[in-house]
């Protein structure tokens, strides 16, 4: 694989900003592995990280999905139970569910809770907080609107919050998807990171846009002449 990667990059100038077209055309004339590549957006902000009121951290929801299926597990009970099961949610319970995870069982991707079950799911806190699976109301994973929440996390709603470095990682597909329809969900990224901006950053807020694929190289987009 480390030679296959080396040869990519000889063809191709990893100093230049490439439009979004060309980047993606790059990254599928040049995929050597044999599974569905995941194509990963990373966005350079100009934030101080280590500053509380200027993380930057919101969910969207891609147009076209991930193109992962999505395991969604619901704390809820009795009607929202019922709810969230009708709204295609893979795992639903309450105290059940909540010993099971503190054995250690952590088979799903997302949880969402309804806020009357908060109390006894903060108990998994160390458990699901690392790993950001933790119902969080800012995020929308802490609702009573539980069919919502479901059928929008099963549809490719993601989370992102920068890293230490003040970069924004977020999926936006797999190689598989049509050109078009990974630029719609880069540009719906893009635009949700910007209506994100904290206040109290200064100066210019998206720095460098670059996108690659799970075994491909990382491209620098050109994002002046897109429209948000």
């Amino acid at each position: 694989m480390g030679k296959k990667l080396v040869a990519v990059k000889e063809k191709i100038d990893l100093q230049k900003e490439y439009t979004f077209d060309e980047a993606i055309d790059i990254l599928k004339e040049n995929s050597f592995t044999k599974f569905d590549e995941t194509v990963e957006m990373s966005i350079n902000l100009g934030i101080d990280p280590r500053k509380s009121d200027q993380v930057v951290r919101n969910t969207v929801v891609l147009p076209h999905g991930t193109g992962k299926e999505v395991r969604v597990l619901v704390f809820a009970k009795g009607e929202k139970e019922k709810e969230a099961r009708e709204a295609g949610a893979d795992y639903v319970g309450a105290e059940d569910l909540i010993e099971k995870i503190q054995q250690g069982w952590l088979e799903f991707d997302r949880a969402i809770a309804t806020p009357d079950m908060m109390g006894q799911v903060g108990k998994l806190g160390k458990i699901l907080g690392p790993r950001g699976l933790m119902p969080n109301p800012k995020l929308g994973t802490v609702t009573f609107d539980i069919g919502k929440a479901v059928k929008e996390a099963k549809a490719g709603k993601i989370e992102y919050r920068n890293d230490k470095g003040g970069v924004v990682h977020v999926p936006i597909g797999k190689l598989s998807f049509d050109r078009e329809k990974l630029i719609e969900n880069a540009i719906a990224v893009l635009k949700s990171v910007i209506k994100a901006k904290p206040p109290t950053s200064k100066g210019k807020y998206i720095k460098k846009v670059s996108i690659s694929s799970t075994m491909g190289p990382g491209l620098k987009i050109d994002i002046s002449k897109l429209k948000f």
